[in-house]
């Protein structure tokens, strides 16, 4: 009874806000192409490594692996901490590397090959990174293993691991027994294309000691890679935010500096990596998101880079990009992570990463979206993350859109777009921004359109009329899929609340939030014609939907 109830007032409020909609006026322009549209969205990560072994992680690699085989990362902390393997919040470790009575390295590549093993049987590739560091090489092993929870001091997790090594020679052999297991095992071919970097945000609470200390660490540890295997790519410094003076020295020093390892000048670097969060914060009992806050520092690391001359050209990885800075944390303002306001987040930040690109002139090659999932923790739990208990929320849906476009990128425009300036500087904050990213390749074009604002309150739908030109002169027609993240399609946690919220869903209910997280249709396949090569159409998009339209004109051919 208490869902049919809810059914009918999300009924009623849809109806309701169709009747306030506000025009939208979108244009696409086919036949103005603005640059290759690389596949950007395909880097994942997460804290905790052990849980890609468990039965909902390896269910939600597959689904990240189905979205580009062989194309999308996985990066991960702890994959050399010292303990027995098994996971929790903040938390990871592979025990990779210990000593004997003697002194003498002892290494046990099981629990980290059972991590890799998990990707890569999934069409995911390791994004390696190199730490943190082994109980037994630390400067300051006690303590090492950390007791923080939700709710505690975030500075709590900081132990031994976040030390430098006592030995650096023996650091920088375990890094090549590492990568020469993973060529034995994987295959040289494989491992070459994966990223190595060394750590994470050494800028920030995850180094304990001084940045000249982390260089030589940092140069110690690609020596090795480089040992292992010449053709590795390697990079760094993913340090928090766009890094001030420590991202300009690690510059200075990996272009023309002196080698801890090697004596010689500068460090190989293969690309380059800086950290991305926004800031949301909780007012008048409402989330409010920080998205200017995290494009700022976008705009910034990509400006940092470009205007380093000697490195401007390598390709840019924004090794943790997102609405705010920790998966495992749970608070009020932090509401956003389950519902529709993190996919239309999603979807608008990641147009915005493109324009940035674009105004510094970098190459710009990818962000990492760091959220996975947590293990038997309770429905829908609050925690940044892409999946709950096997069931994936619907930001993924975004992923999946964007899996679905290629080729290259073409010109959009939009009555309502929020213009770039504005939004990092001031964010969202007035009126919604809906606009477009659209692509084509060969014979489809792919418009995807998003409905955001900062606030998570209720609003008017927009009225889209959308306008494609640019179609060959020999098409007449198309068929349009229309696909659809909003509160009653693609969404998992809308039809949780519709059932009432079960704590505990019966296999029947498991099995429709199992449907209704996969991406799904706004009504069926249709026909639209295409004259002059141009195509028009309207439809509503709710506050914080999301809608991907593809123009198929090569059906049957």
């Amino acid at each position: 009874m208490l869902a049919c109830v809810l059914v009918a007032a999300a009924l009623m409020t849809s109806v309701a806000r169709a009747a306030e909609a506000f025009p939208v006026s979108i244009q696409v322009d086919a036949a103005k192409q603005v640059g290759e549209l690389k596949p950007v969205w395909r880097f994942f990560g997460a804290d905790e490594p052990n849980y890609a072994t468990m039965k909902d992680g390896q269910k939600l690699l597959k689904h990240l692996g189905e979205l580009k085989p062989q194309q999308v990362f996985f990066r991960t902390h702890n994959l050399l901490t010292s303990g027995d393997g098994t996971p929790a919040l903040k938390w990871g470790s592979t025990n990779i590397y210990t000593e004997d009575a003697q002194g003498k390295p002892v290494y046990d590549w099981r629990v980290v090959d059972l991590i890799f093993d998990s990707y890569v049987g999934r069409g995911v590739r390791p994004f390696a990174q190199i730490g943190f560091m082994p109980q037994a090489l630390s400067t300051h092993p006690e303590p090492y293993r950390h007791e923080w929870r939700p709710g505690l001091p975030y500075e709590n997790i900081i132990t031994g691991w976040a030390y430098p090594p006592k030995d650096y020679d023996k650091w920088r052999e375990l890094v090549y027994q590492w990568v020469k297991h993973c060529v034995e095992r994987y295959g040289k071919e494989e491992v070459e294309q994966w990223y190595w970097e060394v750590w994470n945000e050494a800028n920030g609470h995850y180094w304990k000691g001084t940045p000249e200390e982390w260089y030589k660490t940092h140069d110690y540890a690609i020596d090795g890679v480089r040992k292992a295997l010449p053709t590795a790519k390697v990079g760094g410094p993913h340090s928090a935010g766009s890094g001030g003076k420590f991202m300009d020295d690690f510059l200075k020093h990996v272009s023309s500096g002196k080698n801890y390892a090697t004596g010689k000048v500068g460090t190989p670097t293969d690309f380059l990596a800086f950290h991305a969060k926004g800031s949301p914060v909780f007012v008048d009992g409402h989330v409010r998101m920080g998205i200017s806050n995290h494009l700022t520092a976008i705009d910034r690391g990509f400006g940092k880079i470009a205007a380093f001359t000697a490195l401007k050209d390598r390709p840019i990885i924004i090794g943790e990009s997102d609405p705010e800075g920790c998966a495992a944390c749970q608070s009020p303002q932090n509401g956003y992570r389950n519902g529709t306001m993190y996919s239309s987040y999603t979807a608008a930040s990641f147009a915005r990463k493109h324009l940035l690109a674009d105004k510094h002139g970098v190459n710009f090659e990818g962000a990492v979206t760091w959220a996975f999932e947590f293990e038997d923790q309770p429905w829908f739990a609050g925690f940044r993350a892409l999946a709950t208990n096997g069931v994936d929320l619907p930001v993924l849906n975004v992923f999946r859109m964007f899996s679905k476009m290629g080729g290259e990128r073409v010109a959009t425009t939009s009555s309502a777009e929020v213009p770039l300036d504005v939004m990092v500087k001031a964010g969202v904050r007035e009126r919604p921004d809906v606009a477009a990213f659209a692509s084509v390749e060969k014979t489809k074009i792919a418009v995807m359109v998003w409905h955001y604002h900062d606030d998570d309150l209720a609003g008017a739908d927009a009225a889209v009329a959308l306008k494609v030109a640019g179609f060959p002169a020999d098409v007449h027609g198309a068929l349009v899929t229309h696909y659809g993240v909003d509160e009653m399609h693609s969404n998992s946690y809308g039809t949780w609340k519709r059932m009432g919220s079960p704590i505990a869903p019966t296999q029947e209910q498991y099995a429709q939030l199992e449907k209704e997280s996969q991406l799904t249709t706004v009504g069926d396949v249709s026909a639209v014609d295409v004259k002059n090569g141009e195509a028009a159409l309207g439809f509503a998009l709710p506050r914080q939907g999301v809608s991907l339209l593809v123009f198929d004109w090569g059906v049957g051919k």
